[in-house]
């Protein structure tokens, strides 16, 4: 076991957490002695990872840093289902192959944060497939419809007469009978998970197990620092991606969105980020970047990698200008837009603001038309220049 002191300890597990159900009930277990089991659940719905997944396996990490065993919980079976937690309507279910393959990219990524040694990898069709028509009506049983009802997404489709089929609200039981297999200490997820982790506290109960802890947080910004981090919004850092764009993207980010990274996505305490807003914005940046490339390629490659961009941005040699795939378009896309999605501006007002101003660039023809639209075709090669230290090639796929 770790040498932390239980302050310590709790110093550290509830940095950067929206709530703790409950802060004494963990303080108690962690004041036991005994390797307390931490899991946190993730759907196979993509094959990447991105920084969005690291907030929660950061968190995991500390749990292991203190000597505890995370679980590593890959939902094959409820991705059959779709979690319908912010959804609209009913999300279409994968094939067992989109799983499988997915699973597989995942166990590959998630090592460059997870301790191996102290990490279980688990797939929640090992208790969810053996379960027959008398399990599930056991099961079942556990749970009121009223008790579902009250998950916001429910009850707003229902208020807008929006369909929610049968397995949809079986998804949360489904969720908390993961906690009652795996006879989890602790729980982590997203804060939009609250609900769904606090039904396996009500499960556990009923099955006559001490209740998990419950421990969520924040949904990371992405590098436009307006939207959660997303790849279907392209405003992502991914595991896989190499070490140069990495570094770039990170170093692309606002101050604001910088300091809520170093919270999120590092060790350090409040007190050592208080600290670092002393330094210019520009260094504590570069070291964020550092760290955050390293962990994914190694120190070396994160130290190449801010040389390069020193090299770019300070000696202006845009030949080395970091590359972004982009998808093609078939019609002209807002210019203002583009640059926020990439991280070339904060937001649609300043992107505006810098094009009116000519400081934005595209393929050496100054843009002074704030609406300005362009089309992304297929084998596009685009160098984008915003201000004097901000350049990009979009490679259009």
């Amino acid at each position: 076991m770790s040498m932390f002191s239980i302050q310590g300890s709790l110093d550290l597990l509830l940095k950067g957490t929206v709530t703790c159900h409950t802060a004494e009930d963990l303080g108690l277990r962690l004041l036991s002695g005994r390797p307390l089991r931490v899991k946190a659940g993730f759907d196979p719905t993509a094959p990447d990872l991105h920084l969005g997944h690291a907030v929660l396996l950061k968190k995991m990490a500390q749990f292991q840093k203190l000597g505890h065993t995370v679980i590593f919980l890959i939902g094959d079976f409820t991705g059959m289902i779709g979690d319908p937690t912010g959804k609209k309507a009913t999300r279409p279910p994968l094939s067992r192959e989109e799983i499988a393959a997915n699973a597989e990219t995942y166990k590959a990524q998630v090592f460059k944060i997870l301790d191996p040694d102290l990490t279980e990898i688990r797939f929640n069709s090992e208790w969810l497939g053996s379960l027959v028509g008398e399990g599930w009506i056991r099961l079942a049983a556990k749970i009121t419809v009223a008790q579902l009802l009250e998950r916001n997404d429910f009850s707003k489709r229902m208020a807008a007469g929006e369909p929610i089929a049968l397995h949809e609200l079986l998804y949360p039981l489904v969720q908390a009978y993961d906690s009652v297999s795996l006879k989890c200490d602790v729980e982590l997820g997203g804060n939009d998970q609250l609900f769904n982790l606090m039904r396996g506290r009500d499960l556990q109960i009923s099955f006559g197990q001490p209740p998990q802890i419950v421990l969520t947080v924040p949904l990371l910004l992405g590098i436009d620092g307006v939207e959660k981090m997303s790849k279907s919004l392209g405003n992502y850092i991914g595991f896989t991606e190499d070490a140069d764009t990495q570094f770039g993207k990170t170093m692309s980010i606002s101050d604001e969105t910088m300091w809520s990274w170093y919270l999120l996505l590092t060790d350090k305490m409040p007190s050592d980020i208080e600290a670092l807003k002393n330094s210019h914005p520009m260094d504590a940046k570069k070291t964020l970047a550092r760290e955050i490339t390293a962990q994914f390629h190694g120190a070396a490659a994160a130290i190449s990698a801010e040389e390069k961009w020193i090299r770019i941005f300070s000696e202006r040699k845009v030949e080395d200008a970091p590359v972004v795939v982009v998808p093609s378009t078939d019609e002209k896309e807002p210019l203002s837009r583009l640059l926020v999605e990439r991280g070339l501006a904060g937001s649609r007002k300043e992107a505006e603001r810098l094009i009116s101003q000519g400081a934005v660039s595209v393929d050496g023809h100054k843009i002074s038309d704030c609406h300005a639209k362009v089309c992304l075709r297929m084998g596009d090669d685009l160098l984008i220049r915003v201000g004097k230290l901000k350049f990009q090639r979009w490679v259009v796929k």
